[in-house]
């Protein structure tokens, strides 16, 4: 049921809930305009807002805010020389960076917006990439690589997209680089053409193959809950067979051969 409700808000614009929410607080919108117009001289137009009453002060739950701020916070406490971003979102983590430090960012798609502390660059990374090698020493891709090669921002079909850009982020970092990785884990999945799901085995023996270590592992689970993974087959085991977590990862780049 939550899946044909998301198809049907999110992808064709039929909010079934926020129109039931809507008519029922709709009399309060009236009862509180003749109130308002009864002791009012000036214009008045109309402009309803019927949602807001029942909000919060602020949105703070969900996934994507909790693990942009965890890894805006690592960032900020190692203090690198160049930190390099592959698509995170530019509202969210890319915002919490630029407050403190400069910040280059990398797109598939075109981002026309200037804004100070932020450098943008269009570019694919599932396109081989030799002139950036060793190009930066702190790299973030945030809820990002699991959408590569599934065409859903303009890029190319290919179901081996996710590797072709894991390959080529990792040759931007220098040696000693720390690399910030977040995607979705749980049963190893595609889910066309929203996401991939992926095992976390997939991600870490990938890694590895590209002189990546991995040396931390959050995971933001349902509730919204952030805990600290132990590096451990198994503590893996359980994440491997659940349906749906987002996976913090931490690399750090080793010398080659």
């Amino acid at each position: 049921m939550l899946r044909i409700y998301w198809l049907i808000s999110g992808q064709f614009g039929i909010d079934l809930r926020k129109m039931l929410r809507s008519l029922l607080v709709l009399p309060r919108y009236v009862r509180d305009f003749f109130r308002f117009r009864s002791s009012y001289t000036g214009r008045l137009e109309l402009y309803p807002c019927l949602l807001d009453w029942h909000k919060e002060g602020g949105t703070t739950k969900s996934e994507n805010f909790l693990s942009e701020l965890l890894v805006a916070r690592m960032i900020f406490a190692a203090k690198p020389e160049k930190h390099v971003d592959i698509g995170s979102r530019v509202d969210g983590f890319v915002a919490h960076v630029a407050s403190f430090r400069e910040i280059e960012v990398f797109d598939i798609r075109p981002i026309t917006t200037q804004i100070q502390g932020i450098t943008f660059k269009q570019a694919d990374f599932m396109n081989l990439l030799e002139w950036m090698e060793g190009y930066c020493d702190s790299l973030s891709c945030l809820h990002a690589l699991e959408h590569f090669g599934l065409g859903r921002y303009g890029d190319q079909i290919d179901p081996k997209g996710f590797e072709r850009g894991l390959i080529n982020m990792a040759s931007l970092l220098r040696e000693g680089g720390v690399f910030y990785l977040s995607v979705p884990i749980g049963i190893d999945r595609v889910e066309f053409n929203a996401h991939r799901v992926f095992n976390p085995h997939v991600i870490v023996d990938l890694c590895n193959m590209n002189a990546l270590k991995l040396t931390a592992l959050s995971v933001i689970q349902q509730g919204d809950r952030v805990v600290q993974v132990n590096l451990d087959e198994s503590e893996f085991a359980g994440l491997t067979s659940q349906r749906y977590a987002l996976g913090i990862f931490t690399f750090v780049k080793c010398a080659t051969a």
